[in-house]
């Protein structure tokens, strides 16, 4: 173990990173801009726990130090830091190693991993993964960028233990020997525009994810989505293929309603398309993917089934909250991305009264406009991207600006009609009104449930 270690960001990856080399014996520097209020519970924990290990903490807050950075043995990034910032270059320009989180925990851990990326669905890809593989009586956790960071589960980790872990591309710009026995990646739409030089720079991160991957083990690619299928000649792994639409030579698609594996030794019938319970093309998509992922784990086919029917997907995506009076409320706080938003329109038939905006991530708003002017009688706009998305869907529908997230509910509220859906899709990150995009699908919902009393 490197004598000094700075982990830079003090949030929960930085904690549990923090916490696993004070255990180890390092001595750690944990360094965040934000100030130590702003930081809390978790830096006190850390604090109170820090006596129990043999290692030093040292605490640098409310500010990053250039030479804390230069005199480091190693660097840890906790994934929501851009490596652009000058404080990595102060690091790598000394020789010092910057490495992510995953790749810390990867190095120690005991176990199989599964790895998951892509530019939508990897929340709900990687926690039906997971439950499909305990449902096959597999010992299977989701981590990573999920909630859980990897690292914490490397003390406590077995042989047998199979990580499914979701994984995004800033996570994946610092590994070096991450190695996932199956990897998929589930699509690429432009997504962090604001934080890449453009949409290649954010592709060739997603595709980090196959870069340590030889000969026997799986790439898993979906088939309906060009930029995700051409990856298919450029990998060493063998490639695995999920596709909705049409037949692969080795994966998972779908014909005539039912759910076809096709392997080394011929088709199998898995389990019907209506034993999908989550809504919209896009989640089965996803339960195609976490299909192909159990099945290259060892799950067998004839356990999926039971899983699949039980899985009602995750919160604040396309989560349905409430039925109120004939009109139906959904939280998909976590469509932070334009392409998100449009598979959440694409999940309705209609008569969609459309909460959108906050932060900006540089998306290409205008893409809305088809599905907005077919399925949305009402767009109702709030915070910082409210003028640029005006101005891309103007006279696409009736559109009108809301001050808070509670008053755009009441806005749906009021012109809805029964048969109608109010949804929230924002299209953009929560950063400008919100703590993350729980904390805004959270209120979109104690909303919805004040309403409901009424």
């Amino acid at each position: 173990m490197e004598n000094t270690v700075l982990v830079a960001g003090a949030g929960r990856s930085g904690i549990a990173s923090a916490r696993f080399l004070l255990g180890r014996g390092a001595r750690v520097v944990l360094s965040d801009s934000k100030k130590r209020e702003e930081l809390e519970p978790g830096v006190s924990d850390l604090l109170e726990s820090a006596a129990r290990f043999s290692g030093e903490l040292t605490l640098e807050l409310g500010g990053n130090r250039g030479e804390s950075f230069a005199n480091a043995d190693l660097v840890v990034a906790s994934p929501g830091i851009p490596l652009s910032l000058p404080f990595f270059e102060i690091s790598r320009k000394a020789g010092v190693p910057v490495i992510a989180e995953i790749e810390l925990a990867y190095r120690h851990l005991k176990g199989k991993i599964i790895g998951i990326t892509g530019s939508n669905g990897k929340t709900t890809t990687t926690t039906l993964t997971a439950e499909l593989l305990k449902g096959a009586g597999l010992k299977a956790r989701a981590a990573g960028n999920i909630g859980t960071p990897l690292i914490q589960f490397v003390e406590e980790s077995e042989p047998d233990d199979i990580y499914v872990v979701e994984l995004s591309s800033f996570q994946l710009e610092s590994i070096e020997t991450f190695r996932p026995f199956a990897a998929a990646l589930l699509n690429l739409t432009p997504d962090h525009m604001d934080r890449y030089g453009g949409f290649e720079d954010y592709a060739a991160a997603k595709a980090r994810i196959f870069m340590n991957q030889a000969a026997g083990d799986f790439a898993v690619l979906n088939a309906d989505d060009p930029r995700t299928a051409a990856m298919a000649d450029s990998v060493r792994a063998g490639v695995l293929r999920f596709c909705r639409t049409e037949e692969v030579s080795a994966g998972v698609f779908v014909r005539s309603g039912r759910v076809i594996f096709r392997g080394r030794e011929g088709d199998r019938e898995l389990f019907p398309v209506d034993a999908v319970r989550v809504m919209g093309a896009h989640n089965l998509e996803n339960v195609l993917a976490s299909s192909l992922l159990a099945l290259a784990a060892g799950a067998p086919p004839e356990s999926l089934e039971a899983g699949i029917r039980k899985f009602r997907g995750v919160e604040h995506r396309l989560e349905h909250v409430a039925s109120i009076d004939g009109v139906d409320y959904f939280n998909d706080s976590k469509a932070t991305n334009v392409d998100a938003a449009l598979k959440a329109l694409d999940a309705f038939a209609g008569g969609i009264h459309l909460i959108a905006g906050g932060r900006d991530k540089d998306g290409d708003f205008s893409a809305l406009r088809p599905l907005v002017e077919e399925r949305a009688r009402q767009l109702i706009l709030i915070g910082e991207a409210t003028e640029k998305i005006r101005l891309a869907l103007s006279g696409s529908t009736t559109i009108r600006s809301a001050v808070s997230l509670q008053e755009a509910v009441a806005f749906g509220r009021a012109e809805a009609v029964p048969g109608d859906v109010v949804l929230l899709a924002p299209a953009c990150a929560s950063f400008d009104m919100f703590e993350n995009y729980e904390h805004r699908g959270r209120v979109f919902k104690e909303t919805v449930r004040v309403f409901e009393k009424i």
